[in-house]
């Protein structure tokens, strides 16, 4: 199993480092292409690669034209399958934090939830793989209140790094009846205000977490971004009044994510390319949306 995935690795990693030239080959492809279309002459650089780029692109479809990338290598079979999550936490977690992860469970469809104890991160990932997991998420803490989120994605990553704020769980509610029972359907997902390239890829690793829903099911679950401040909010909904008139209630949890790392390997692998990662001068520029408008 380590050498199969050890050889997948660096597979993977060799299909990456073919993107540049790739990239270049499809620019001039497409530099051709739209002189063709315009009836302009061809650019003087590539008047002596004209011949060979024209049989290429007289071979090419829809499905060949534009390159791949590692993205979509990593999700390549995510339709194939339902998402398989192991949930899990620091170490020697607090009632709080254990609370809010039981509460998780239930929020992600196909979750398992496991006691961390003494295991390594290595330990877990390598179980993960061998079960056909597809998703790792850890929750850690500060001094009992839940502050991190940290999303792997398997076999090859990605690995998003969110900040945890103002969670509040079901059990913190007093007023059970109001919240009710929470189902579990694989819910619809809303995706507001992923605008950006960055804002894309984060909506990209939250919603492969979710397998695909019925279309009668009443449960919703909303990524609604703001100010980079991603706001996670559960609901159903009822239609007491005939169609034209759903109400909606929440059930809960509710929290607020914040993207601080991207990286394009697993968790255990601290040697992983970084992709995206926040600065401390990034702070101080409020006009600027990384994510969404």
């Amino acid at each position: 199993m380590l050498r199969r995935n050890i050889r997948l690795r660096r597979e993977y990693l060799y299909r990456k480092n073919l993107e540049g030239k790739e990239r270049l080959l499809y620019e001039k492809k497409r530099k051709i292409k739209q002189a063709l279309e315009e009836g302009k002459p061809v650019p003087t650089e590539l008047s002596y690669e004209l011949a060979s780029l024209q049989k290429e692109i007289d071979l090419e479809d829809e499905n060949t034209a534009v390159p791949r990338t590692h993205i979509d290598d990593e999700y390549a079979n995510a339709t194939e399958m339902d998402p398989m999550i192991l949930l899990t936490t620091s170490r020697n977690p607090s009632a709080p934090l254990t609370q809010f992860v039981k509460e998780l469970k239930f929020v992600f469809p196909n979750a398992q939830r496991i006691n961390r104890g003494g295991q390594v991160i290595s330990e877990i990932i390598q179980y993960c793989r061998s079960n056909d997991f597809t998703d790792v998420i850890l929750v850690h803490e500060h001094r009992g209140v839940p502050d991190g989120l940290i999303i792997s994605h398997l076999p090859f990553g990605p690995t998003a790094c969110f900040g945890l704020l103002n969670v509040v769980t079901r059990h913190d509610i007093k007023d059970k009846k109001a919240i009710g029972t929470m189902p579990e359907a694989y819910p619809h997902l809303i995706l507001n205000n992923f605008s950006t390239k960055l804002g894309e890829r984060t909506a990209n690793i939250l919603k492969h977490l979710f397998p695909v829903p019925k279309p009668d099911t009443k449960r919703i679950i909303t990524f609604a971004n703001q100010s980079d401040y991603i706001s996670f909010r559960h609901h159903i909904y009822e239609k007491r009044g005939g169609p034209k008139s759903p109400e909606l209630k929440e059930i809960g949890p509710r929290f607020e994510l914040r993207l601080y790392q991207i990286k394009l390997g697993t968790m255990e692998q601290n040697e992983a390319q970084i992709e995206w990662v926040i600065r401390p001068y990034m702070n101080t520029t409020r006009k600027r949306k990384f994510i969404g408008d």
